[in-house]
């Protein structure tokens, strides 16, 4: 190859190469390089496109189709659990097609999407396999041959019986916790600010935000001290109130930083707040301020589809036509302690993960991600860890991390906290190589996901 860049594209390589047959270079690669070396997608040019000092112009490059990075095979399925696998891979990394031979994260997949798989196999085919699994047999041929010997599923989320007092959930309650603790403040506020261009309709926004709000019940949820401890108590059809205010742009971002920062007491406050920011007749800004008791960084996204959807119905002089959702915040609060059980009971899921921590905590004084099957996040940790351990740290680095917490697929698209805190305990002593370190981090974080649905409080 006389003219060539290798970049990284959606956090994948991809090889743009001028005048090759990229199906003879992908061979060669693969013969000739170590597996996380090999590109996931080669594309043909011309020629390079160069800046106006002779650079590469990476923005002249075009996207790479990962589509055609499976293998030349492509092996169809053979069984239906493997038709069924391969739909689930294509659909939950977003590819048209995936072979029983293509690697789950050679075509693009990583923790975060590891955990959906799994969540997507346990209501599809009624197998409860640990993320380990995947990581240790990555193919759909490979992953099928491991369903004989998993689980049965634990029980699905579904729509609970509403006792009188539904308690907040353990993610809520760390929350709560902390404004008896500190009293109302800004520290959890999630701002989101939208900068809207041409005409808006403020009524058609304002019915919008009622619509979403009468969608998701976390959006409507106060919190009620009493003697048997904190409760959720749903609002019936309550709406938020969307402020109107006129303002310039010199003094925008001031007003913007003051209403962001303008704490909820969540006993009555509803969680979101809206207020557009007008600077012009055909200039605004809609702020959201949302707090992390009733929404995480995983509720943006049907946050945003769900009122969008609804802003055009209303323009449009109609109700949003949504399919119910199959959940609310509360039933997965009583689903959560369902699931847990008693943790005085040795057979409860609650039990089993408290010994698990309890071990790995005891005594407590964190592209080689391809090479040794770890993902970017566990090399990252790795390094944090040594460098903590050079700082003079010690050999036992304790890091604490966020997860999703959305391991059932009723929750892709609701409003609500469910993030999880886990502690990784990194084992530097022995003076181990970076690989040795990279197998001992690996080990410690997937038994931790298998491990993430006890609170962290």
């Amino acid at each position: 190859v006389t003219q060539a860049a290798v970049l990284v594209r959606d956090e994948r390589l991809v090889a743009y190469v001028v005048g090759q047959n990229t199906g003879d270079l992908r061979d060669h690669a693969a013969q000739a390089l170590p597996a996380y070396m090999v590109p996931s997608a080669f594309v043909t040019l011309d020629g390079l496109p160069l800046t106006a000092n002779g650079k590469l112009d990476r923005k002249a490059l075009p996207d790479p189709d990962f589509d055609t990075t499976t293998t030349a095979e492509h092996r169809a399925p053979r069984t239906p659990q493997e038709e069924i696998l391969c739909a689930l891979f294509a659909d939950v990394l977003g590819v048209t097609r995936v072979g029983i031979d293509d690697s789950f994260f050679d075509l693009g997949g990583h923790s975060l999407l590891a955990t959906r798989l799994v969540s997507r196999i346990r209501s599809s085919l009624g197998t409860e396999l640990p993320v380990r699994v995947l990581f240790e047999t990555p193919t759909v041929a490979a992953l099928a041959g491991r369903l004989s010997q998993a689980e049965t599923a634990r029980e699905p989320l579904s729509p609970q019986a509403r006792p009188g007092h539904v308690p907040l959930s353990s993610a809520q309650q760390g929350q709560w916790f902390l404004q008896k603790l500190e009293g109302p403040n800004a520290t959890y506020n999630i701002p989101i600010a939208l900068r809207l261009s041409g005409g808006l309709d403020t009524g058609a926004l304002r019915a919008a935000l009622g619509d979403l709000s009468a969608r998701h019940e976390s959006l409507r949820t106060l919190v009620e001290d009493t003697p048997t401890g904190a409760r959720q108590v749903v609002q019936d059809q309550t709406a938020p109130v969307l402020s109107v205010v006129d303002t310039t742009e010199d003094a925008l971002a001031g007003e913007l930083g003051t209403a962001a920062a303008r704490p909820f007491d969540l006993t009555r406050d509803l969680p979101l707040r809206a207020t557009v920011f007008r600077t012009a007749p055909d200039e605004h800004v809609l702020l959201l301020v949302l707090h992390h008791i009733a929404a995480d960084e995983g509720s943006f996204a049907p946050l945003a589809r769900d009122l969008t959807a609804a802003y055009a119905a209303r323009c449009a002089e109609q109700a949003p036509d949504w399919a119910p959702l199959p959940v609310q915040y509360a039933d997965y609060t009583l689903w959560q302690q369902t699931l847990l059980g008693d943790e005085n009971d040795d057979t409860s899921v609650a039990a089993r993960q408290l010994a698990h921590w309890r071990e790995t905590l005891a005594d407590l004084p964190l592209e080689l991600a391809r090479e040794h099957q770890c993902t970017p996040f566990m090399v990252v940790q790795a390094a944090l860890a040594v460098l903590l351990h050079r700082l003079g740290a010690g050999t036992d680095i304790p890091i604490g991390t966020p997860v999703a917490g959305r391991t059932d697929d009723a929750l892709d698209d609701l409003i609500g906290f469910f993030v999880n805190t886990l502690v990784l305990r990194t084992d530097l002593t022995g003076d181990p190589s970076f690989s040795e370190l990279l197998t001992r981090v690996r080990e410690t974080d997937l038994a931790a996901y298998a491990h993430q649905d006890i609170p962290f409080e």
